[in-house]
């Protein structure tokens, strides 16, 4: 399969496209810095802006499968105290809006996007220091993962809804996925989430639906 992973470039998108290359995909990685991206066969990388209908256009056609896997990388207290400096606060809410139009006009119906556990669904799971933890340093990014879930959820796509724990950068690709919001730990690393992108590519019985991952 042809599938584009939009932010390629974060440490899971990079995870997601080893992962997909490893199972034999072709891969496009798309971000504003993709082409900083290591060379490697079977991997096209093409610079341009999730928050662009042109850049958008441009690049969708073809592909089989879309992930999506935004955020914004500056320090959270930073941008809590003064926002984003140099990505949209609502990068994930406005990206996945523009997507969502621009795979219709490609033909694309296949979408899988990197949530937050927390969000939606699995909100009222948190526990009080999580919910803490948000408040005080994340509102903002969860108040617009909210939206971003809205709109997929409003969209006739065949979108799956991926909600992690927290992402480590450790090297155990052990995972759990459920269905009803559980978990077996409060952490995950990178890779383990990469490999549920992975297997959601090849997987049409979870379309319209939200997984939670936790290692």
């Amino acid at each position: 399969m042809n599938i584009l992973v939009i932010g390629a470039t974060g440490g899971t998108g990079r995870a997601t496209c080893a992962a997909l290359l490893a199972r034999g995909h072709r891969v496009t990685g798309f971000s504003r810095h993709a082409s900083a991206l290591p060379g490697q066969p079977g991997l096209t990388t093409v610079d341009g802006d999730a928050t662009s209908s042109r850049d958008l256009d441009a690049v969708l056609p073809g592909h089989d499968a879309v992930v999506v896997i935004l955020g914004i990388s500056e320090p959270t207290l930073r941008v809590r105290l003064r926002g984003a400096q140099g990505t949209p606060d609502d990068v994930r809410s406005r990206a996945t809006a523009l997507l969502v139009a621009a795979a219709r006009r490609a033909g694309v119906r296949r979408v899988i996007v990197q949530s937050s556990y927390g969000v939606g669904e699995t909100r009222t799971r948190l526990r009080l220091r999580d919910r803490l933890v948000f408040a005080m340093f994340i509102a903002p990014q969860i108040a617009d993962t909210e939206i971003q879930e809205g709109v997929l959820r409003g969209s006739d796509l065949d979108w799956t809804i991926v909600q992690p724990v927290y992402l480590t950068d450790g090297d155990d690709p052990t995972h759990l996925v459920t269905l009803d919001g559980t978990t077996r730990r409060r952490s995950v690393s990178r890779r383990g989430v990469a490999a549920v992108h992975a297997d959601l590519v090849e997987r049409a019985d979870l379309a319209r639906r939200t997984v939670s991952v936790s290692g």
